[in-house]
């Protein structure tokens, strides 16, 4: 039976330890130059209804470092930017490709696919769920630390789909997450009351100070999201203070990890002195998008 990614819940503690697990493994090899075809001869398609830098390249480079040819897909020049049905494009291009990545607006767009489609699904991005991403960022902090568990991480803006995955995050492994968002902006209701049914151990705050108290990953995204534009002056008058600065860092613990999913605006949500400064993993964090996402292809499609 296939299995889809479409949201960090869709696998269990155990089945995430082994991505990460399978991340180091193909990580090490890459660095070592060891060919690792483990989806030699499969063709997997990349959809973007949403335009994309990082997404687009590492699913690009892992899917040929894995073996396999990408299809690049965008939806302006493809037959959904038309108005064809998903479930449509779902079952014809199960009879084409060997998985799918789809990054898009609605969460339900990516379960409608993954529902018609006969090939393992993953969401590139949604505007409820970022699983790779949150993936990508605790394999930074196993990197860094040795472990995700037993760490204190916090979210400091916007409840977007980079905090509720997060949220999800915390709910599945165990860890505390602190969450400080302005009144109006917080996480999605539905996620919060999932995970809080899980006993996950969240704190909400409008408060930055408190969330980054003390805290050993501090994490932040960017105040208006892709299609919120129209919103950023209004947005910025809401976020004022929580800026990820010198003075908010050192609130938390001396070897805390600084993480930011990219792409930033310096001098807003984080300082360019803090985004190039010591705490910062940004980059790592940046290139194992790579590793993790070539972890997720090879596990659902080999």
């Amino acid at each position: 039976m296939k299995k889809d990614f479409l949201a960090l819940n869709d696998f269990s503690k155990a089945e995430l330890d082994a991505l990460f697990a399978l991340t180091a493994e193909l990580k090490a090899k890459q660095k070592q130059g060891i060919e690792h075809h483990l989806l030699k001869g499969k063709n997997v398609a990349l959809i973007f209804e949403k335009s994309s830098t990082r997404t687009r390249v590492s699913f690009e480079v892992g899917v040929y470092q894995l073996g396999a040819h990408p299809l690049f897909i965008s939806s302006g020049t493809s037959q959904m930017g038309r108005g064809e049905p998903i479930k449509d494009t779902a079952r014809v291009m199960s009879r084409y490709c060997d998985g799918v990545m789809i990054r898009t607006f609605g969460q339900e767009i990516v379960e409608e696919f993954a529902r018609y489609a006969s090939v393992p699904v993953i969401n590139g991005l949604t505007d409820l769920f970022h699983p790779c991403q949150i993936m990508a960022d605790l394999f930074t902090v196993i990197e860094q630390k040795g472990r995700y568990d037993g760490l204190v991480y916090a979210w400091v803006g916007d409840g977007n789909n980079m905090a509720n995955t997060w949220i999800e995050a915390a709910a599945l492994l165990g860890f505390e997450l602190r969450l400080a968002c302005p009144t109006g902006y917080e996480p999605d209701a539905g996620v919060l009351a999932w995970a809080r049914g899980k006993g996950a151990k969240l704190v909400l705050t409008t408060d930055p100070r408190e969330a980054v108290a003390g805290a050993d990953v501090l994490n932040t995204d960017v105040w208006a999201s892709m299609g919120q534009e129209a919103e950023q002056q209004e947005r910025a008058k809401a976020f004022a203070g929580y800026c990820l600065d010198d003075a908010l860092v050192g609130l938390a613990r001396p070897d805390c990890l600084v993480l930011h999913c990219l792409p930033a605006h310096r001098n807003e949500e984080i300082t360019d002195s803090v985004i190039e400064g010591p705490r910062s993993v940004v980059w790592d964090e940046a290139e194992n998008r790579l590793h993790v996402q070539k972890a997720i292809m090879a596990t659902l499609m080999k």
